[in-house]
């Protein structure tokens, strides 16, 4: 109700206003009046009306029906006594009635409350009472009947709208909270489960007999498990389609095996969960990954990041050196470069294979296959940071994962490719 908010109280505050202009006119025009007592008794039985509900119009819980038709036919009873008090000369000279402008306050009331519906019933009632207490279609009387209606209706139209709107804004936060935990436990799922019956599918395929009947099985439960996985998790705003995005479409974390390493605990202290704050040097987390196909690069001071933005980045280098692994070719070489930026940590993962055909990633998302779309680049985009990809034919495969040491930087990094 946060739009709703500000037009309760400006209308409380209307209210008050009002009535101390009402009040002041039948106090200088007091002696005026035919029966000027009947018109102090009313004006007093109004103050004590607002005293008693000036709280009812500070929110829509504590506006209740009850509350404006009781409104409504204080104000609609000023108009109709105003005759009994008043002399027919003062009102065909146009002198307002006993609530004067107040009674705008009640068609107001229903407008924000009920919308316009509300608000053109409400205000046809107070027409209706000027028209009777005025005994002719005055140009003034219908001017201000016109304005009032026009006004509360308007008003009331609005609201609805307003309301429309935060409903869809609730609805799309609702949404999008729920799909980044759906990509959240993707993620899990792809680097756990789906690694796994891929390796038992090609493992039972190469050993045969019983074995590769399990295989089989595995596969089938493979491909069922994406594609429950890939329903609806990576929204279309968030699938990459440019040419030069798709350079490691074939160096997807896809039917890679699954290593059982564990990244980032080492950079827990002990007794602490694995999302501490704590520093993690990234330089302990990537150096395991040295070996005879890789080649690890790293600056001679400590590169130090959270300790959970550090477990997810070299999660996702880990799933880049299996994507070399699997579509790079086992000969292929890999080598890892760590820049310790001002504001970032920025990895490089580059490979010597075959490259990676133009659209690949595009179709691997369609297919199910979402290593590069939930394992790397969903990962980087949880912890503001960006993956981008370059790859030339013949010539291998560039891979720069960048996170931001601090809160998400605005507009995120810039570079060759969109993450």
């Amino acid at each position: 109700m946060s739009v709703e908010l500000p037009l309760w109280r400006a209308l409380t505050g209307y209210r008050v206003l009002t009535l101390v202009y009402a009040v002041v006119i039948f106090s200088l025009n007091y002696t005026e009046y035919a029966h000027p007592l009947g018109g102090a008794a009313y004006m007093t039985a109004l103050t004590v009306w607002m005293v008693l509900s000036w709280r009812c119009t500070t929110s829509a819980e504590r506006c209740s029906r009850r509350f404006l038709f009781g409104d409504l036919a204080f104000a609609v009873a000023g108009i109709l006594l105003t005759p009994l008090v008043d002399t027919h000369a003062r009102i065909a000279g146009g002198a307002p009635t006993l609530p004067s402008i107040w009674t705008a306050g009640a068609a107001l009331g229903f407008a924000i409350k009920g919308g316009w519906r509300w608000a053109a019933g409400a205000s046809s009632v107070v027409a209706v009472a000027n028209l009777v207490e005025r005994q002719e279609f005055a140009r003034d009387t219908v001017h201000n009947v016109l304005l009032v209606w026009v006004a509360s209706v308007a008003i009331g139209y609005v609201v609805e709208v307003a309301r429309a709107s935060e409903r869809t804004l609730a609805r799309a936060l609702q949404i999008e909270a729920a799909t980044r935990e759906r990509e959240r436990l993707a993620r899990d799922i792809h680097d756990s489960v789906l690694q796994v019956l891929a390796m038992v599918q090609r493992r039972g395929a190469a050993l045969g007999g019983e074995a590769a009947e399990l295989g089989r099985m595995a596969g089938e439960q493979e491909v069922a498990l994406r594609t429950l996985v890939s329903s609806g998790l990576v929204p279309a705003k968030r699938r990459t389609t440019a040419p030069d995005a798709a350079g490691t479409e074939g160096t997807g974390y896809e039917d890679g095996e699954l290593d059982g390493r564990s990244y980032g605990d080492n950079c827990v202290p002990e007794g602490q969960e694995a999302l501490s704050d704590e520093p993690c040097d990234v330089r302990a987390l990537l150096a395991p990954h040295a070996g005879a196909g890789v080649t690890f690069s790293e600056p001679g001071a400590p590169v130090w990041l959270a300790a959970a933005r550090a477990a997810e980045l070299a999660a996702a280098v880990s799933a880049a050196l299996d994507n070399v692994r699997v579509h790079a070719g086992p000969g292929a070489h890999a080598w890892i470069l760590v820049e310790d930026e001002p504001e970032a940590v920025l990895v490089t993962v580059r490979d010597d294979g075959p490259g990676i055909p133009e659209g690949r990633l595009a179709d691997a998302e369609r297919e199910g296959r979402l290593g590069v779309a939930l394992s790397i680049r969903g990962r980087l985009r949880d912890l503001g940071g960006r993956a981008e990809w370059i790859s030339v034919p013949g010539q291998g495969t560039e891979v720069e994962l960048m996170v931001p040491k601090g809160a998400a930087p605005e507009g995120g990094r810039r570079g060759k490719a969109g993450a």
